[in-house]
């Protein structure tokens, strides 16, 4: 067949299905090993609960409404990152920024009432190694998860405060801005699941 006959051109044509930035590829496998951490993490942590004979009751120490209304405020933080993905392709730098600013404003709050929530708990007699509650592993397993969860939260303000300074500074970059709110989505699901084990179940 002669290369340029119209079955080799179809070979040869980019497909929309693979076309991704390189930047965003290396997002996804970012966030895929991210996964596999955060998922041992909480498969450890189940392991370790369903393993101890007294463990202590979540809802008898936490304060369940003050991390719902942590975990409203990701999720809200989530919305306006999704729209400030969507302004990005519209090309509204301003609008972009300003939703990117709102979504670390979020960011922002949800870490000062973790370190509110940490200190209560520190207060109370917490501490890596033990707890007043019974069962060290409690509170290890607690600071452990929540801890690293919130570095990636610290992680995500600081990457969106600058994706947020290049767009108001006119350098906006719609996929820059997509490949951050992965980041940032894949952040707030994972705090779903961490809620969900560790303060509810």
């Amino acid at each position: 067949m002669h290369p340029t006959s119209p079955a080799h051109a179809r070979w040869d044509a980019p497909s929309p299905a693979f076309e991704a930035s390189w930047g965003k590829v290396m997002m996804w496998l970012f966030l895929l090993s991210d996964t596999l951490t955060f998922s041992g993490l909480l498969g450890g942590y189940g392991y370790l609960r369903a393993s101890s004979e007294a463990w202590p009751v979540p809802e008898a120490i936490f304060n369940v409404n003050l991390v719902g209304l942590m975990t409203f405020l990701l999720i809200c933080s989530s919305a306006t990152m999704a729209a400030a993905v969507g302004a990005a392709r519209q090309g509204e730098t301003v609008k972009t920024g300003r939703l990117l600013g709102l979504t670390v404003l979020g960011g922002l709050i949800f870490l000062a009432m973790q370190a509110y929530e940490w200190t209560h708990f520190i207060h109370a007699g917490a501490r890596l190694a033990s707890n007043p509650w019974g069962v060290p592993l409690f509170s290890t397993t607690f600071f452990v998860i929540t801890g690293f969860h919130g570095l990636h939260v610290t992680a995500g303000v600081i990457y969106l405060t600058t994706v947020a300074l290049r767009a108001l500074q006119g350098r906006l970059d719609a996929n820059g801005v997509e490949t951050a709110g992965l980041y940032w989505h894949f952040v707030d699901l994972v705090w779903v699941f961490v809620f969900t084990f560790l303060y509810l179940i």
